[in-house]
């Protein structure tokens, strides 16, 4: 690329490589930064790719030469141009911004191809390593650069020092659309916790046409405020975060609100959610950047907190406390049963704590309503039973369904016909199983870890084994782009995912109509209480636990697995004992 750009005469060109967007959202191979006639900068993006030959599936994707399938470069490059058009503040230097696609080891037929299959003309031109061999003028045109010249060292300054952050109109767009969106529908207590976080917002944030808000001055001083939210599962936490960070906003854009989750797959959700806004992947930062987020945004609503790292110190972890001490307004959901690493675990006690030392206002509040399991409380009181106190008979509820399936085989049937009868169905597991990747490069097909021995359907004849795949690590397609496997954090949702078998770290914070649950031998139930098993666990996190550490982990899973259906769960167990428990429990209807 260097090389190009001497040839083209732009070596005096600022150039910056890997260049990251706040929060970590996107990473730019190279950004050229020069100077327009008249003094405007021009931005120009270069996507390089090192593919000889690529296969266009449809104007979004294209299957690589390793058979992996991936967005089309062109439209990934109509992003990251989108990002700079709409996350940059009105004080900025007014830019100009232009994209291209490199592909400096695929022929002159290939990139004509590639280019072509962007559909509708993007504006991103598509070049090969043919056309940058050239040199001078041409060369320059071709990578968008013609007409730019060196940027003076003020400009360079200016640009260095934009501070990017969303448009009030890329607010608006993406919180109508989190706000009416129907999966975030709010009744009950959830609305009574959002009008008071909404009345907190407004004495602690400034209004939608006031000044920008100190970032980063809020503890201390007894300024802003730290709200908590806890309840369990199925209580509304994850709807009225969403529905929260779409108000902050619409009513309170100068704050630049952003929404962080630990989980991988619920923030994977999110952004699936906003899919048509393209600049919108940046307002939702991943866990890694929550220190730095903290000091850029004057609002922020954190999901799923329990699962914050804490990192080996003692007290809150040193991310969530960064956020206590410099965000004006942080709303904060967790529950603290659903702690399943050593490594991870908030509690409300300990922010309360770190909040009232910063002489922060300190608010806490309890959802204790049932949106899922079809709003039975009678449900997920019976887990809760089940796994941390005495096991209770399950005595129904109108509109909820639990069972028990004798065998695999009879768990995945019922999947497969909720499947085809409309329904979403998925099966998790706890994680005592290998899990292995596809090994081929292109496979098609996800490897049978799972095995689990299961009675002949005949007397006296021979046993079966039941086999399935996890989810899969990264998505899997047929040779003509049609959706075999979602990608892991879309499992729960995506076309395919009934196929898998989910984990906790897949599971956790999702929910479908069907849930069906394999309680491995992780966890048996022995002489009238739980007894664990690390060593039957296939993760590295938990595997050197001893049985009594190793427990509250495995109860808090197997409770997060068991109250992810909003209509029906249906559990199977490999001990025998624990399943003579479950049948006295759960009789037939």
């Amino acid at each position: 690329m260097f090389a190009a750009l001497v040839r083209a005469g732009l070596k005096d060109l600022q150039v910056y490589l890997e260049y990251g967007t706040p929060g970590g959202g996107r990473r730019l191979d190279a950004l050229l930064v020069g100077a327009a006639p008249g003094g405007v900068l021009r931005l120009v993006i270069v996507e390089l790719k090192q593919w000889q030959t690529c296969r266009i599936l449809d104007t979004e994707r294209v299957r690589r030469s390793d058979g992996r399938v991936t967005v089309h470069p062109v439209h990934q490059v109509a992003a990251y141009r989108s990002f700079f058009q709409h996350w940059r503040p009105q004080s900025a230097p007014e830019l100009e911004v232009r994209g291209v696609v490199v592909l400096h080891n695929a022929s002159a037929a290939e990139g004509a191809a590639l280019s072509v299959g962007a559909g509708a003309d993007a504006g991103v031109p598509v070049l090969t390593g043919g056309e940058l061999a050239g040199h001078g003028e041409t060369l320059a045109r071709l990578l968008c650069c013609g007409d730019l010249a060196a940027p003076g060292a003020g400009q360079v300054e200016e640009f260095e020092s934009i501070r990017w952050q969303p448009s009030s109109r890329l607010l608006d767009h993406v919180g109508a659309d989190l706000e009416g969106h129907h999966a975030f529908a709010l009744v009950g207590d959830q609305q009574d916790a959002f009008v008071e976080i909404r009345q907190a917002a407004a004495r602690h944030l400034p209004g939608r046409h006031q000044a920008t808000a100190a970032v980063g001055s809020g503890g201390g001083d007894g300024g802003g405020a730290v709200i908590t939210v806890s309840g369990g599962p199925g209580s509304g936490k994850t709807a009225l975060a969403v529905r929260l960070l779409g108000r902050l906003m619409r009513a309170h854009p100068a704050t630049r609100p952003r929404f962080i989750t630990p989980s991988g797959t619920l923030r994977a959700h999110l952004l699936d959610a906003v899919t048509g806004h393209g600049a919108a992947r940046e307002l939702f930062p991943s866990a890694g950047s929550l220190r730095s987020t903290a000091r850029q945004t004057g609002a922020l609503v954190i999901d799923e907190a329990q699962r914050i790292k804490r990192g080996g110190a003692a007290g809150l972890p040193r991310d969530l406390a960064a956020v206590v001490e410099h965000v004006p307004l942080a709303v904060i959901f967790l529950d603290e049963r659903q702690i399943i690493r050593p490594d991870e675990g908030t509690t409300v006690a300990e922010i309360r704590t770190a909040a009232r030392a910063m002489g922060r206002t300190h608010r806490h509040l309890e959802l204790t309503g049932s949106f899922r399991c079809s709003g039975s409380a009678a449900y997920t009181a019976w887990v809760d039973h089940l796994l941390y106190g005495t096991p209770q008979p399950w005595t129904g509820h109108t509109g909820y369904e639990l069972g028990l399936a004798d065998d695999p085989f009879q768990l995945q049937e019922w999947i497969d016909q909720a499947t085809t009868a409309g329904h979403t169905a998925r099966t998790t597991a706890g994680f005592c199983w290998e899990w292995s990747r596809p090994g081929a490069s292109g496979a098609t097909a996800l490897p049978l870890d799972i095995r689990i021995d299961a009675r002949s359907t005949t007397p006296g004849g021979p046993p079966r084994t039941w086999r399935a795949a996890w989810n899969a690590a990264r998505a899997l397609t047929d040779p003509d782009g049609r959706l075999i496997a979602p990608h892991s954090q879309l499992w729960a949702s995506h076309t395919g995912g009934h196929q898998q078998i989910g984990c906790i770290y897949t599971a956790q914070g999702l929910e479908y109509h069907h849930a069906g649950v394999i309680i491995g031998p992780d966890l048996t139930w022995n002489d009238g209480h739980w007894q664990a098993h690390p060593e039957e666990s296939r993760d590295p996190a938990l595997r050197h636990l001893t049985p009594t550490q190793y427990l509250p982990y495995a109860l808090n899973t197997y409770r997060v697995l068991l109250t992810r259906g909003t209509h029906t769960t249906r559990i199977h167990t490999t001990d025998p004992a624990t399943h003579h428990l479950l049948s006295q429990l759960i009789h037939p209807r």
